[in-house]
């Protein structure tokens, strides 16, 4: 409990978290990421819906794709794993000996009629995206403030810098014997 301050002040403490390249989840998002990149390179028509989980040793690409593309899915995970530096069992994970599994399939009915076609007549937009459907789409929400020049609340630009300053301490070797995951 902070001195002088009571619960009934209404005071709240706000933190946030950031976390390095390396972490599972930004991982995870960095190898969909370079996937979607890839698909779309050769096909910008392409509809892409994949996720990546990941476990000590072990890569799973799973999804539902809609292309005319072929892209090769492990050279693409391993090399986003080797270019986030896990490059050596002792990392806890090697780019060039882990598992990669992949599970994608043709983009479901279902999926592409809410793309095609929307259901509503959303007015005042032009002719061209009128009847453009969305999909599955998820919802988020934030705001912008000016406690920082990013317009980022204060505790998430400061986790940020924070964990952009582990990454370069350990790529440039500053520090060493650093991994890629980290958090602050």
């Amino acid at each position: 409990m902070l001195v002088g301050v009571s619960l009934s002040d209404n005071f709240r403490v706000f933190t946030s978290e950031s976390v390095t390249e390396g972490h599972p989840d930004k991982l995870c998002d960095q190898i969909s990421d370079a996937i979607l990149d890839a698909v779309l390179t050769e096909d910008p028509h392409a509809r892409v819906a994949v996720e990546t989980l990941t476990t000590t040793g072990l890569v799973h690409v799973v999804g539902e794709l809609s292309t005319t593309a072929y892209v090769e899915i492990p050279d693409i995970v391993r090399s986003e794993i080797r270019r986030i530096g896990y490059t050596s069992s002792e990392a806890s994970f090697d780019a060039d000996s882990c598992g990669v599994c992949v599970s994608i399939d043709q983009q479901s009915g279902e999926i592409a009629q809410g793309v095609d076609k929307s259901m509503e007549n959303r007015l005042g937009t032009t002719e061209r995206y009128a009847s453009q459907g969305a999909g599955d789409q998820g919802l988020m929400f934030g705001y912008a403030c000016n406690d920082t020049p990013t317009y980022m609340p204060l505790p998430i630009y400061l986790a940020h810098r924070l964990t952009e300053r582990m990454t370069q301490v350990r790529r440039d070797n500053t520090v060493s014997g650093l991994f890629p995951d980290g958090k602050s």
